[in-house]
Formats: structure tokens, sequence, C-alpha cells
């Protein structure tokens, strides 16, 4: 489990893409903390360590994860976030992340909003339905608050730190994003689902 507090960007150094999945390799000071099996997020993505050594680590994505998530796209040199998981006497400063993208979303459009960067985003209606004003999301990993929503997208503001310590102030008009949704959103929906359900046949 995640927080969605950056804790390190990483440099992608090596991306091997084959016909069953990708390799893909970082290098970050985090690695030193990593051991082989060990948990870390891509850019949002609950990846695991194959390989570690020194300050750079392997991990393997496959098909699944290519098909929800934007890591496809990643080439070599590129900036991504990364956090390890949370232990059980860490703060929760963000909200709970469990590195399970539920999809991408599309950067329509970045303005500065005082000392602020606003990015605007549409995620579609399959993940727009989950939005709240000031309820959370994660975008490429970040823990961030929703500032407005729309038919199909939302809007988030980003504050200078969390420019500096991720690599969101990197995009623009068309970058896709990784998204995670509110986990606690998806339980009352899968609960709501369930009860028409038993209505529906109940005599």
């Amino acid at each position: 489990m995640f927080t969605g507090l950056i804790t390190d960007l990483g440099t992608v150094v090596a991306f091997e893409l084959g016909e069953a999945g990708a390799t893909v390799r970082i290098e970050t000071p985090l690695a030193r903390e990593l051991e082989a099996g060990d948990s870390i997020a891509v850019n949002g993505v609950c990846l695991t360590a194959c390989e570690v050594g020194g300050e750079q680590f392997a991990a393997q994505v496959m098909s699944e994860t290519f098909a929800r998530s934007s890591l496809a796209t990643v080439r070599v040199g590129a900036r991504v976030n990364l956090e390890l998981p949370l232990r059980a006497s860490d703060r929760l400063g963000g909200h709970v992340v469990q590195g399970h993208v539920d999809g991408t979303g599309t950067v329509l459009g970045a303005r500065a909003d005082g000392f602020a960067r606003v990015l605007e985003i549409d995620a579609g209606p399959g993940l727009a339905r989950y939005m709240v004003e000031k309820g959370s999301v994660a975008v490429d990993g970040v823990s961030l608050t929703v500032s407005s929503v729309g038919e199909h997208g939302f809007s988030v503001s980003l504050i200078p730190e969390t420019l500096r310590r991720t690599n969101l102030g990197d995009l623009g008009e068309g970058a896709v994003v990784n998204l995670e949704v509110d986990i606690l959103a998806k339980h009352v929906e899968r609960l709501l689902q369930a009860r028409r359900a038993d209505e529906a046949v109940a005599p």
C-alpha cells in the first residue's frame, strides 16, 4: 500500500520491450533500500523489483499493466515518480493508494494560477464518475485533491512543492497519465450494485 507522496524522481536507463511484456531499469538512490521481490510504485503502478544493484533496479511489466497504464510509452531518459510502500509506523500524509491503476487520462491543458499550476484531465466517463470535488485521486502516483469536476474530466492544482518533487510539472497538453481513483468510491459502488441486485430478486 502507498500514500501518493512521491519519495524520489528516478530516471529510466533501459526499456526492453518483448512480445510477452517489458523490463524497465530505473536509476534512483531508493534502489539501495530494495531487495529482489520488493514492491515499488513507478508513476503510480505497483511493480516488483526483479533485480537490484547499486543505485538501479529492474522490474517487469506484463501485458495487463500495459493495457491499463501509460508505462508502454515510457522511454529511456524519462523521469518517473517513485514511492516505496507504506510502513506501519509511517504517517498517512496523502490517501490510501494501492498502486493498482484503474486506467489512463489525457491532459487537456495546463495553466498557471498564482504560484500553482492547474492541470485539466480527461478521464473518460468510466473513471470520471468516481471524481468528487475536494476528493482524492492519484495522478501518475501522486496523491492530489480534485479541485473541480466536469462531465468527463477533472482538474487538479499543483503547488510548487509538488512540481519540484514530481514529474507533473513536465506534463503538457496531450500527455497520458495513470489514474487511480479512490478505493472507497469503488467499494461503495460495488456494495450498491449488490444491494440493487438483491432487491431485484427479492420476493
